[in-house]
């Protein structure tokens, strides 16, 4: 089992000393990361089977405030990084005859969040 993080070092050696799952960090937005990571995790694990996506970003603003409209970092990175990982999953996936994917999204997903 392994787990990914973006940025709290600190806090994801605590997690892999508590629970035994190794953590890896990379950008989840970024498919060339995505990749390298997948290859690094079965390199050390063996293949992957199942994926778990459930990160995620709040950046959301107002029209005015967002860089250019619409395309702020959250808008970029949300629909992308469902498929980052399974992408790069894929072909062991399908060679196997045997993968599973969860997708976990967030209440702002259909809420929404205003940040001013």
């Amino acid at each position: 089992m392994a787990a990914t993080y973006a940025g709290n070092d600190e806090r994801a050696k605590a997690f892999s000393d508590r629970t035994g799952v190794k953590s890896y960090k990379w950008d989840v937005s970024s498919f060339d990361e995505c990749a390298a990571g997948i290859k690094q995790v079965e390199a050390d694990l063996g293949p992957v089977d199942v994926i778990v996506n459930n990160a995620g970003i709040t950046r959301d603003a107002t029209i005015e405030k967002d860089e250019p409209p619409g395309l702020g970092r959250g808008a970029r990175y949300q629909p992308r990084r469902l498929l980052q990982h399974v992408q790069a999953a894929w072909d062991g996936m399908l060679a196997r005859g045997f993968g599973r994917i969860v997708n976990i999204g967030s209440i702002n997903g259909q809420a929404g969040q205003l940040a001013r």
